[in-house]
Parts: structure tokens; sequence; C-alpha cells
């Protein structure tokens, strides 16, 4: 066989089903696609003004016109912007894939540039036939002598071009919905996906449904009445209320005036400096309908080494009920490409609600998704530098705000330290913590303060409801100790740890201190404390059938403590991670469990127990044991019926 060479052909009924089907994930894109076409044609016009290539007409307004037929089952989607010639026309829409936009910003490279230029792959216009078996196009360019141009095609595959009829600038595109696609049609459906994709887009975009009833108006006589006064003089006087009345009637004709359905310079568009708090909240209840105010923003404005703007809101999050997942939109050229694009967004980023847009994104042909790019990996670091920067800088300036929104922005912060190495050396010296007073303090004022009797620990609890008497003591010691009740707690002081050495982390129901008991000198007095020890260890683990129990007795300086329950730190932080595995089969007891039950040797009901061991005290040890460890933990539906009916009985007695 003999060599040969030359171009790979792609027939276009060969890649037409694949556009049709493939190209886009979601159908209802297509109204995107065509309303941006729409808005670039009007950008290229405006361009083409400002460089003085074409004279706009005084009082001219650019606009793009949604029709919708549900009775038709048609879509008009109409601009007055560039239009096409003929040679365009089989430029642009004869051949597949060939961009009008990349072809202007060639040919304009020198004299604009194209962060205003929505397309760049020439796909967008096919789009239409994913929903329609027969589009048409009427265009006429803005080049002084051109012809209109009529084109329509069946599918897709072939088309028909002769002289069209249309009078006036632009382009007028066509779609006879298919069977499927009736929905886009009706008026409710058509203005979702308009405002899903389109509510930002930089041209004004007006919304009519050609088949909705016209309210008859009826002409109504008015008679001008000028009521008159007479002055002293006999004069008559001219009443101002006539006046009224026609600002009245020229503020109600402004009403009636058709409104864009879009808005084109969103807030995000302006200068941060140009912006007022209620427009910031306004606009975050419009477009997340969250009405639940915002803790406060961060307003992105970037020119260099990449264009990006954008409006990141710290919601007030309720994680009881609210999900703890926000919203993030992404928009190329203020249009919608997606929610939540995490190769942009960092994942802890996600906490918050906000817009980006920017045009610089290396987007698919689709512009439904991202390449996978380097730059990308850039726009995500100065997005969490940012953020770091603005909490960094609120902790310096404004901590009283800072120490205000802690409650609610500190699991946010906390998820991006655990999850954002950089994010974290930014943040650390700017983490605050919540005192048994209320008080925040970072891990270095603690310190300090509590030097001489934490023992180089870090005391926290984690429910001061639950651990009320274990924090009661500590406050009568004179210990302090941070509160950490967020699930995000427990990972995030780990890895504390892990960076430094010398920070030690402990409940403060994990073991008891120094600072609680009494010396005990050695000798006789230490002997009798063992002794204790031992006879009431035998007597909790053969009353409560616990022979692993635990027991320890100390002479704690509160006497009218009278039991406690402690657990090791280690212990407790692997039974939580077994708990966490459980969901996967494995039990969480598979590894013992390591409780102590600390007795208080001062305490005058021990004291009882301890000198009439050998008569019935089983239901005072049952009673001492369930009361230590409600202080630890709640008990188990078995356990707290019991504990209910013994008291019950206890209660009953002593009435006797």
């Amino acid at each position: 066989m003999s060599r040969e060479q030359g171009s790979l052909s792609i027939n276009s009924e060969n890649i037409f089903p694949i556009i049709k089907k493939w190209l886009y994930s979601d159908h209802d894109i297509f109204y995107r696609e065509l309303i941006s076409n729409g808005c670039d044609a009007i950008t290229k016009l405006k361009k083409l003004s400002i460089m003085g290539e074409y004279e706009e007409v005084d009082g001219e307004k650019y606009r793009l016109d949604v029709i919708v037929s549900p009775e038709n089952k048609t879509i008009k989607i109409i601009d007055n912007g560039i239009g096409m010639t003929v040679d365009e026309v089989k430029q642009y829409i004869n051949q597949i894939a060939f961009s009008g936009a990349e072809a202007f910003l060639a040919q304009y490279k020198d004299k604009t540039n194209e962060e205003q230029i929505i397309g760049h792959f020439g796909l967008g216009f096919y789009s239409a036939f994913m929903v329609a078996d027969r589009v048409t196009i009427d265009t006429l360019s803005y080049k002084p002598g051109s012809t209109s141009v009529h084109w329509e095609s069946e599918g897709g595959t072939e088309f028909e071009m002769s002289e069209g009829d249309k009078e006036t600038r632009g382009t007028e595109i066509t779609l006879y919905l298919n069977e499927d696609s009736y929905e886009f049609s009706n008026e409710y459906r058509a203005k979702e996906v308009i405002q899903k994709y389109c509510s930002f887009m930089p041209v004004e975009i007006y919304f009519t449904n050609a088949d909705a009833p016209i309210e008859e108006k009826k002409e109504e006589e008015k008679e001008e009445i000028i009521d008159a006064e007479v002055d002293a003089d006999g004069n008559a006087v001219e009443n101002s209320d006539a006046d009224d009345t026609e600002a009245n009637e020229e503020e109600k004709v402004e009403d009636k005036e058709p409104k864009p359905i879009n808005n084109p310079t969103p807030l995000w568009t302006k200068h941060p400096n140009d912006c007022s708090e209620e427009e910031y909240k306004e606009f975050y209840r419009n477009v997340f309908h969250d009405f639940k105010e915002p803790l406060f923003w961060i307003h992105l404005n970037m020119d260099y080494p990449f264009n990006l703007k954008g409006i990141l809101y710290f919601p007030k999050i309720n994680t009881e009920y609210d999900s703890v997942e926000g919203t993030i939109k992404l928009y190329n050229n203020q249009v919608f490409i997606a929610d939540n694009i995490k190769e942009v967004i960092p994942e802890f980023l996600m906490l918050l609600k906000g817009v980006i847009d920017c045009p610089d994104l290396p987007l698919n042909v689709s512009r439904s998704a991202l390449q996978n790019d380097g730059f990308v990996k850039k726009i995500s670091e100065y997005i969490t530098k940012k953020v770091a920067d603005k909490l960094s800088g609120m902790y310096k300036v404004e901590k009283e705000s800072y120490e205000k929104y802690w409650d609610d922005i500190s699991p946010f912060i906390k998820y991006g330290c655990l999850k954002d190495e950089k994010f974290r050396d930014k943040m650390k010296d700017f983490i605050i913590f919540k005192n048994l007073e209320g008080k925040y303090i970072t891990l270095p004022d603690y310190a300090e303060a509590n030097k001489e009797k934490a023992n180089d620990k870090i005391y926290y609890a984690t429910d001061l409801q639950q651990q009320s008497q274990y924090i009661n003591m500590f406050k009568e010691a004179g210990i302090d100790a941070l509160v950490l009740t967020h699930n995000i707690d427990q990972p995030f002081i780990s890895q504390l740890e892990q960076q430094d050495d010398k920070l030690h982390f402990q409940r403060i129901d994990a073991d008891l201190t120094d600072s609680f008991k009494e010396e005990v000198a050695e000798g006789e007095e230490a002997d009798k404390l063992k002794e204790k020890t031992d006879a009431l260890t035998e007597l909790f683990r053969k009353v409560l059938n616990k022979e692993k129990l635990e027991v320890k007795v100390e002479k704690l300086k509160n006497e009218n403590v009278s039991s406690m329950v402690t657990l090791s730190e280690e212990s407790r932080r692997m039974q939580d991670m077994m708990k966490m595995y459980n969901m996967y089969g494995m039990d969480p007891g598979m590894f013992g469990s390591s409780e102590t039950l600390v007795l208080n040797a001062n305490n005058k009901l021990v004291q009882y127990i301890f000198e009439h061991k050998d008569e019935d005290v089983s239901i005072f040890c049952e009673q001492l044991y369930d009361l230590a460890l409600l202080s630890h933990k709640p008990l188990e539906a078995e356990a707290m019926t019991k504990f209910i009916s013994r008291s019950n009985e206890i209660m009953l007695k002593m009435a006797k």
C-alpha cells in the first residue's frame, strides 16, 4: 500500500449526536449558552463603539429579550447586538466549533481585552438542538449596507439559508421545541432556569410570555379639578394637589415599565468602598434566600496576576438544625458555572456562602467543569490567603468583634486548620478559647495563668452541665479550664499536640489533681487509707458485679463530694475513636474500660459504708456508683431505670 498523508475529516452527522447528548450534562443549559451569545453580541458592539468603529444612536438601549410561547412550544431569544453578515453566518454557524468570540478577540487583540467576552469555544449555539427539532436564525449586521439573513435547520446536520426580512440590527433565534422539552416554554420553568444561570449577566434580560392574557385597559376620563382658595384680597390661589396628582401618575407609569429579570451589575463587580453594609446584606438575602443576617463578609477584588472578584459570607450556623455545608457559586464573566467546585474552593471554605467570579478560569468545552490546571491551584491559594488575612486582621484591629463572632466561626477556622496547612500557619497565633469564666484567652495566656497548678497540662471541659461537679472543684481549687464543646475540638486538639509536643490536653474528669486532695502522711495514716481502699474495692466489685473495677479511696478537701468517676485521657480518646468506627461493625467495648471509681474518705456516707460493710449496704454502693457515673456521662437506658427505681426506694425508706 502506498504512503498517504491528509487531514482528518469529521462528518456533522457523526459528531452532532455526541454534541446533543454528551456535551452538556443538563439540557436546561441551552438557555445559558444562547443568552450568553446574545450578551457577547452586545458587548462586541459596545467595544466597537468605544474604538470608534460604530456610532451609537442617541438614547439607544442595549437589551436581550426572551419570549416563550407555551401554546406554540417555541422560545425566541433576541438581542440588538452586533448581528451577522451572510459570510459570518457561514463561518460561525455552518462550521461547528468556530468561535466568533475567539475571532473577534484575535482581530482586536491590540485594542480591547477579553474579560467581558463570555464565549470561547463556539459550541454554545448547538446546545439549542438538545431541546429543539427545528431552529431558525434571523440576523442583521451592524455594518452599513448589510442584508438580513434567514437561516434554519431541522436536526442540526442540514441547513437552509436565504435573504431575510429582519429590519433591525441584531439576532433573533427561534427554537421549536421537541416533545421532551416542552417544559422550557413554560413561563415558570423558563424563569427558573434563566435565574439559575443568567441572574447576573452583563446585559439586561427581559422576559415575555407571548400567550399571557392581555388585560383590557379601560380609558377613564379624568377631570382636572383645580381647587381654588381665596386669599384675604379675594384673589384665587391654585392648590398644589393637582401637581401632586401629576407626579403620582408619572410614578405609576414608571412602575408599569417592564423590568429586567437579571441584575447586570452585581455587587461583586463594584469596589468595596462603594458598597454599603445594607447592600451586602440585601445581596446575601437575594442570592441565598437566607434571612438570617451573615456575621460578616470578605469582598475579593483582584486584577493581578489573575482577574478574580467575589464576596464570601460567614453565615450564622445553627449546627443543631442547619446543614453545615454552605454554597459558593462560581461564575465566569457573570455567567453561572456551578456550585461548590472543589478545585477552586478549598474544602474548608465550603462552610461559607458566597460568589466568586473569575474570567480566567480554564473551563472545559461545555463550560460546566474546570480543566486540570495548576492555575486553578493558585486561585484556590489566593482565596485561602484572603480569608486568613481577613480573620487575622479582625483579631488585631477589631478584637471585640472577633470574640463576639468566635463561637460561630471557630468550627470553620479549626476545620480549616485541620485541612489546610497554609491556612493553619497563618491562623495559629489567632486561635482563642473560652475559659470557665466565659472569657476568651489564647493557649499562652492559659499556660501563664495556670502554670503553678495545672502541672503543664491544659484542662478542658466538653459539657458544662454534665461535668458541673468537676468544674466546681476546679473553680474551688483556683484552676482554670477551656470549654471545648464542638465535635471538631477533639481532632483539633490532637493536631495541636502533634504540632507541639509540649502541649498536653486533659479533660477535667480524666484524673484528680493534687490540688483536690489532702496530703496523706506516710505511716499509719497511709496504711489506714490502703486498708479502706482494699476493703471497699472488694465490696464494690462484688455488689456491682464488676470484677475489674478499679477503686481508689482518696481524702478530698471537699467532704461533700462522695464519689467520682475518672477515665484517663488516652482511654477516653480511644473509646471515642472506637465509637466512630462502630459504624463499620467494630465494638467500642472490645478494648475494655479503664474507668476508676474514686471514693472520698472524708465523706460521711463513704465512712458509713466502710464501717458497715458486712451489713446490707449494697443499695448505697449501687447508688454511689451511679451518682458518680452521672457526673461523668449519661447512664445507659437500663441503668437509668434501675437508678430511678432505687432512688424511689431510698426515699420511701427515709419517709418510714
